[in-house]
């Protein structure tokens, strides 16, 4: 039998309790029992980093996961549940370091890689463990006995196989390439992960002269933000087609940059508008103002960019031994060493040309118009050198230190400030420098340590991405959810370099590259092939994983060549672990006939920000190549989580929301709610004030649910054996089942389209249909004495809405309407299932659904909203009774339904009587005015004509028109302008007599004249609310019958009186005396000027 349940719930101790009871009666475990053989549905995750406890950031996607899960588990589909961690790279190697003490690569060489990979590994199981205690609180259900982990065997041997059919194609090779480095780091960073790590940073930039070689005191003004590679600039590149000034100093001396920069206003927008600014940087300077401040200048005329190219220059470092080192240094172009090329006799200007899309290399704006080029220091650079055969000069070690041959700076750290001074200084001493200033921009750096990168000239292993086109095509096969995530794919396909695939670190992929002294090299594409080939150190490497330390000692003899190779020293890209595994997980190389079974999977979602170049991107390259097919058929992006505010969540600033603290101090179910409803394309600003909001919303439930179940165990009421009869209901049991057909139609569309949070927009309406609407209208069903068949079917038709609509929500809050369900449902029927989560969902019934119905019942709500709206803005209280109520609307149809049912609007308002009137301006009165800033700027000149046009219209009509057909059309001298809602400013005024409102094409008016007999009516009210405040605070239940001690006189006793009914009625009071004795409760209170004192308690008269 059903219990009565406390209003006051703890919904997290309501959690802590149920995740208990499925434990124990292994409720996950039946589910995918009883799905078993059932058609399959796929779920591929993408895994998350296993390497610290989980934020509220994590919880979105999870959450998301989960619910699609449990949905497709209630329509009856056999899951595979399994869950995933990424295990491998940086990320995790950072934060061993960190445990460490370590600050350097080399620290960890001299640790020991063995001891540095086990801590890596230990660290993963750690983190593995807590993320999945995390998830189980977060009621994600998985098969947590069975996750993958990116580390295994099989992922790393999967990923092999797919190494070995790209090196079989010729689509493996190693490259030298200017790329992002982190000295810190010791490594390398591809494509993909240099824009996770774009900071905000103020950097000192240098305007620079280089004296033109022939041409006496004259100089080419050149401008960067990284004073450290004027070390290895080798030539100065220009646009042919801008013009460039010829400047004259104060000192004499003559300058060229481009002629637009002399004026340039640079980084106006965001020093004014503090956006992508740092704080305490002045505003920069234009080039104008820099030679004025040092004694004016003169613009002696222009040259073309076209006629600058092949003028020779001195460039700032010229001494320096690697300037004049042949062929370039530390790598030695042998072609350009013999034809005697160094650095210094490179010193020209160049045109660059244009990009690979077209536009141009040098532009006119920020900087001079003329670009210092580095090609060892620079990716663009590099390309324009190997074009233009210049030699690259790469002055930085693995440290991010100048090497030998840089004089001075050797061993120096270019990206530490200190180095950055002494480089100015020097410049300045030696003529070279003219400006520094501190410059803010967006640089990258580490996206897991965090410091600044440098681009360095190094020679990595890389994936020939000319078959991206196969790529393209199978994104196409896709639907992306949201549609545009297509668009975004393409554009970075269209744009992307080849594909980096080495890292220079520990703990990761071991590549599978063996390279020989021959300069050839070879993929192994298995454990057994490696075994094979194996020829030196398999014994070592037997019984362990394929990583770092082990699999170094094993050396192979080339198939053919026979030759023996040694594995490069290099761990895989991790963008390669996540992307193998619709491969991996599925046994692709082990049980094909399991893999086909479950390949392409139906869904995977992530998060979008960086997954297009990451994850995405991997998952579609890597199936694109083993398969020619997409590895999924649906994708799900989502934004990110912010703070409240809207700003990045981040520990150093105070305002990053661990998961456990969100879980316990706001409850699963409130995330879950958050989560659920949130517009995937919008970011979702987290915090306590949303989540108390949003708790709101969760008592709402709940109290509709704590109504139901009062009221049924005071009566005994048993939904077993029942079924609803068309004939017993009523038009709100009507108008709330066919309301309640609709929801389950908008659920069952909106989790098959995966947009959730489509269905929870539905759902608040329809709680709020139910809560404020059929059970406050219905109150009075299930407060009567009398057992009767209206009474009954009130309880059945509140049953069958709660249990229909706690299994819609199920997927999204499995908590509460797990707590919800066994005590409406369990409690009552024994043989219904154990779980909610083993229930089936609901399926619409279209003959339930009654548009007619619903459209006319929400007329009458709207004129009962509408009315209470009026009552506000007169601040006349729904105590106070009133004597009609007007109204208007257009349709009879909905008219003579308002009127048929009048007594509910005349209960709910508190008004006398009711009338519909004629014609909407018998009630409202209207004020209408051109909005003239809006039409102003569109019609300009033509204003004048619109203002006396709109003067000479009646303004009703202006109004009709607008709420009819959405605008108004004037004619102005034979032209017609239509002009919608934003043209003009309405006001509504209500008649006189009245007080009103107006919405949806619905008028009401309520009359504000008071009679002495409403006046006493209201007196009476206002004493019944202060019983029921009396009643609440003596946590009397609702059904409780009470009596009344105390004196009751003067006006309000003489209002009692005519009112007695009404008054006991609405308190449940069965007896009144006049003498005030102490009850169970007592209160002193002011009623109309008057003070009482009265005490309650309850009889022993209860009701059935």
């Amino acid at each position: 039998m059903i219990k009565k349940v406390d209003p006051k719930i703890d919904f997290v101790k309501l959690e802590h309790k149920l995740l208990e009871f499925w434990d124990k009666n292994g409720i996950f475990n039946k589910r995918v029992a009883a799905n078993k053989g059932k058609p399959k549905w796929s779920f591929i995750d993408g895994p998350i980093t296993a390497n610290n406890p989980m934020g509220v950031h994590h919880a979105w996607g999870r959450s998301l996961k989960d619910i699609y899960n449990r949905y497709k588990a209630m329509t009856g589909h056999e899951l595979r549940y399994q869950n995933g961690f990424d295990c491998q790279g940086l990320w995790v190697e950072i934060e061993v370091e960190k445990e460490l003490g370590f600050k350097t690569k080399k620290e960890v060489e001299k640790y020991g890689i063995e001891k540095f990979v086990n801590l890596c590994k230990e660290r993963v199981r750690k983190y593995s463990g807590v993320q999945t205690e995390q998830s189980k609180r977060l009621g994600m259900w998985m098969d947590w006995d069975n996750s993958y982990f990116t580390m295994s065997d099989e992922n790393n041997y999967t990923i092999w196989a797919f190494l070995k059919k790209l090196f079989n194609e010729g689509k493996i090779y190693r490259g030298t390439d200017v790329v992002p480095w982190s000295g810190r780091s010791g490594t390398s960073y591809s494509q993909m992960e240099i824009v996770e790590g774009r900071k905000l940073v103020a950097h000192k930039s240098v305007f620079v002269r280089f004296p033109l070689k022939s041409r006496k005191n004259e100089y080419l003004l050149v401008w960067t933000t990284t004073p450290w590679t004027l070390s290895s600039n080798v030539v100065a590149g220009v646009n042919v087609d801008l013009e460039y000034v010829k400047l004259q100093a104060s000192d004499g001396c003559i300058y060229y940059f481009a002629q637009e920069n002399l004026e340039y206003q640079r980084l106006e927008k965001q020093f004014k508008e503090k956006k992508q600014w740092i704080e305490g940087v002045p505003k920069l300077k234009t080039i104008a103002q820099i030679f004025k401040e040092r004694g004016g200048y003169e613009v002696l005329g222009t040259v073309k960019g076209a006629e600058m190219v092949g003028w020779e220059y001195a460039g700032p470092f010229d001494e320096l031994d690697a300037q004049n080192e042949p062929g370039g240094y530390p790598v030695v172009n042998d072609d350009l060493k013999e034809k005697g090329a160094t650095a210094v006799l490179q010193h020209r200007v160049i045109d660059p040309g244009k990009d690979n899309i077209g536009n141009d290399i040098v532009v006119a704006g920020e900087g001079t118009g003329i670009v210092h080029m580095a090609p060892g220091c620079g990716d663009i650079d590099h390309r324009i050198g190997k074009k233009m055969g210049l030699v690259d000069l790469a002055p930085l070690d693995g440290e991010s230190k100048f090497i030998e041959k840089f004089g001075w700076l050797e061993g120096k750290t270019a990206t530490d400030p200190k180095t950055t001074e002494a480089i100015i200084a020097d410049l300045k001493k030696r003529g070279f420098l003219l400006h520094v200033e501190d410059y803010p921009h967006i640089y990258p750096h580490c996206w897991r340590s965090g410091d600044e990168l440098v681009f360095r000239l190094v020679d990595e292993w890389y994936i020939n991405m000319d078959w991206r086109g196969k790529i393209k095509k199978v994104v196409d096969e896709i639907k992306w959810i949201p549609e545009w995530g297509r668009e975004r794919e393409h554009e970075w396909l269209d744009n992307m370099g080849d594909w980096m695939i080495s890292k220079k670190r520990f703990w990761g992929l071991a590549l599978p590259i063996w390279t020989f002294e021959d300069d050839s090299f070879y993929v192994v594409g298995s454990k057994e092939e490696l075994k094979e080939l194996a020829v030196e150190g398999w014994a070592e490497f037997a019984g362990h994983s394929p990583h770092r330390p082990w699999i170094d000692k094993v050396k192979i003899k080339h198939p053919e060549s026979g030759l023996i190779g040694q594995r490069i020293l290099a761990v895989g890209n991790p963008w390669l672990d996540a992307g193998i595994v619709p491969f991996s997980t599925m046994g692709y190389t082990t049980d094909k006939d399991y893999w086909q079974e479950w390949f392409p999977g139906d869904f995977v979602t992530e998060c979008f920000p960086g997954q297009f170049r990451n994850w995405f991107y991997s998952l579609l390259a890597m199936s694109a190549e083993l398969e020619g097919k997409a590895p999924f058929k649906t994708l799900l992006g989502h934004a990110l989580v912010k703070d409240e505010t809207g700003r990045d969540m981040h520990k150093s600033w105070g305002n990053a929301i661990w998961f456990d603290d969100a879980a316990e101090k706001m409850g699963v179910d409130v995330m879950r709610w958050m989560y659920a409803s949130q517009n995937i394309e919008h970011n979702l600003l987290f915090g306590y004030g949303h989540a108390d909001d949003v708790r709101k919303k969760l008592i709402q439930l709940w109290n509709s649910y704590s109504f139901y179940a009062t009221y049924a165990a005071v009566d005994g009421f048993s939904p077993k054996g029942r079924k609803l009869n068309d004939n017993d209901l009523t038009i709100l049991d009507k108008w709330i089942i066919s309301k309640m057909h609709i929801l389950i139609k908008d659920a069952t569309d909106a989790y098959d389209a995966f947009r959730v949070d489509k269905f929870m927009r539905s759902f608040e309406r329809f709680l709020d249909d139910l809560s404020n609407w059929y059970i406050r209208r219905n109150r009075r069903r299930f407060w009567k004495a009398e057992d009767d068949g209206d009474k009954q079917t009130a309880y059945q038709t509140l049953y069958e809405v709660l249990f229909t609509t706690i299994r819609l929500l199920a997927p999204c809050l499995p908590f509460v309407t797990e707590e919800i369900y066994q005590n409406l449902v369990r409690s009552s029927i024994g043989d219904a299932p154990e779980s909610i989560h083993l229930c089936d969902f609901p399926i619409a019934d279209e003959t339930c659904i009654n548009e007619k119905l619903m459209t006319q019942v929400d007329a009458l709500r709207k004129v009962v909203e509408q009315s209470r709206s009026a009552r506000n803005k007169a601040n006349l209280k729904i105590r106070q009774p009133l004597a009609k109520l007007c109204f208007a609307v257009d349709d009879d149809g909905v008219a003579a339904f308002i009127v048929e049912n009048s007594k509910i609007i005349l209960d709910e308002l508190n008004v006398k009587d009711l009338e519909r009137v004629a014609d909407v301006s018998e009630l409202i009165q209207y004020d209408v005015k051109p909005n003239l800033p809006v039409l102003g700027e569109k019609y300009g000149k033509q204003l004048k004509d619109i203002r006396t046009a709109i003067a000479a219209m009646n303004v009703n009509d202006i109004v009709q028109k607008l709420n009819s057909a959405g605008a108004v059309t004037l004619d102005l001298a034979g032209a017609s302008i239509e002009l919608n809602n934003d043209a003009f400013l309405i006001n509504t005024i209500s008649a006189a007599g009245y007080t009103s409102g107006m919405d949806g094409g619905i008028a009401v008016g309520l009359t504000t004249a008071m009679t002495p007999e409403l006046v006493r009516e209201g007196m009476v009210r206002d004493l019944i609310r202060h019983v029921q405040i009396m009643r609440k605070n003596a946590n009397f239940a609702v059904e409780n019958r009470i009596k009344i001690n105390g004196l009751i006189d003067g006006p309000l006793g003489d209002a009692l009186e005519d009112f007695k009914e009404l008054f006991c009625n609405e308190t449940l009071t069965v007896e009144m005396t006049a003498k005030f004795v102490k009850g169970e409760y007592e209160s002193t209170f002011d009623v109309h000027d008057q003070t009482l004192t009265l005490s309650i308690e309850r009889t022993h008269t209860s009701k059935g």
